[in-house]
């Protein structure tokens, strides 16, 4: 089920500024000039210069002013209004404001839901500059681009050592081991509705082990859930704080829980890891701010793809200067699953409303 990523992501593959100016004129001809020859001949005035930037992201809070810092160094004069949850109520917030968009850009939301979005005629193609570096299967394939992607995040099993060693409990190594009666209340993970984690974990393994198999997997699983909570990185941090045994989560948000000391293991699943693209794109509205597209060429360039790197193992564009982060395996790719993403957005959807009729009854309380 391993593959390289281009073969695991080919079905994927699925402002200029105007200003004119008129030509100086002599009394002569200003004299015998009509009316409308001189209202052409006026200079067009330069688009209005906007300082101030709406942006949708689910990146993590912890991420977010780090990424930033070369973006305002270059713009000081820009207001970036960050708009952070995560990825399903980052993507209900847009979807509810389609008639009446309030974001300028998305920045950082699951590919796959940029792709419902694109759906619905709801994202302005705008290729960035540098978008030709981005690998292929990283990218929308229209021309131009209607989402590029900066990198890739997995599924990841955060186990507690210290809480499972109390129990006598070996550490799962696989998602064949959740399913093992002794966690029984042990487990923790993202509701898929609101989390992208949640959704990729759930879409990974109906693509994994077939649909059928999938949901008879979940039914099982389901009897070792403690709590489905609204947030893919919850889980690992309430397995670090011993709130609960295990958590099904993602490989940054383990990682950065074990480097603070907490008695956590990551597991990337011996099946495999579903996986998404974290990707960017231009909200389509009645006014599309040349500053939004200047963001979307920022977030593609060299100094925020070295800040991505040190959180993620897999980049959208590919250099002899990335780096394996401490914590993942040697070979990430080869830990992913063979996913489609196309695939899994177009079946959203119906893959939500089936969990919510089997699962959500020991989801926690929305906010």
């Amino acid at each position: 089920m391993k593959k390289s990523l281009t073969v695991m992501l080919t079905a994927v593959m699925s402002i200029s500024l105007l200003a004119g100016c008129g030509k100086t004129t002599t009394p002569q001809e200003t004299a015998t000039t009509k009316p409308s020859e001189n209202a052409a001949a006026t200079p067009t005035p330069a688009p209005k210069k906007n300082n101030e930037l709406n942006v949708y992201t689910a990146l993590e809070d912890d991420q977010i002013k780090t990424y930033l810092e070369s973006y305002k160094k270059a713009h000081p004069d820009m207001k970036i209004n960050i708009t952070r949850d995560s990825t399903g109520i980052v993507t209900a917030k847009l979807l509810a404001e389609k008639e009446n968009p309030v974001a300028d850009v998305v920045w950082g939301l699951a590919a796959t839901s940029l792709l419902v979005l694109d759906q619905k005629q709801m994202l302005e193609g705008y290729s960035p500059k540098g978008v030709e570096k981005v690998s292929p299967e990283f990218k929308d394939t229209k021309n131009p681009t209607h989402w590029v992607g900066i990198d890739a995040w997995e599924t990841a099993i955060i186990a507690n050592k210290a809480e499972l060693d109390k129990k006598k409990l070996p550490l799962p190594k696989s998602f064949d081991d959740l399913l093992k009666p002794e966690y029984k209340g042990l487990i923790v993970m993202p509701n898929p509705s609101s989390s992208g984690t949640g959704f990729l974990d759930v879409s990974g393994w109906i693509q994994l082990f077939g649909k059928d198999k999938a949901w008879q997997y979940m039914d099982k699983l389901h009897e070792n859930i403690f709590q489905y909570v609204h947030s893919g990185s919850k889980p690992a941090k309430m397995a670090a704080a011993g709130e609960a045994a295990i958590g099904i989560s993602f490989g940054y948000r383990g990682i950065q829980e074990k480097k603070k000391g907490a008695p956590v293991e990551v597991i990337f699943p011996s099946e495999g890891a579903g996986w998404d693209v974290e990707a960017n794109a231009l909200v389509k509205k009645k006014e599309i701010k040349p500053e939004a597209k200047e963001f979307l060429d920022w977030a593609i360039s060299p100094e925020p793809m070295k800040e991505y790197n040190k959180n993620y193992a897999i980049l959208s564009i590919k250099s002899d200067s990335n780096t394996i982060p401490e914590g993942y395996s040697k070979d990430p790719l080869k830990q992913l699953i063979k996913y489609d993403l196309n695939e899994a957005a177009k079946n959203r959807d119906s893959i939500l409303a089936e969990w919510e009729k089997r699962y959500s009854t020991k989801s926690e309380p929305k906010k």
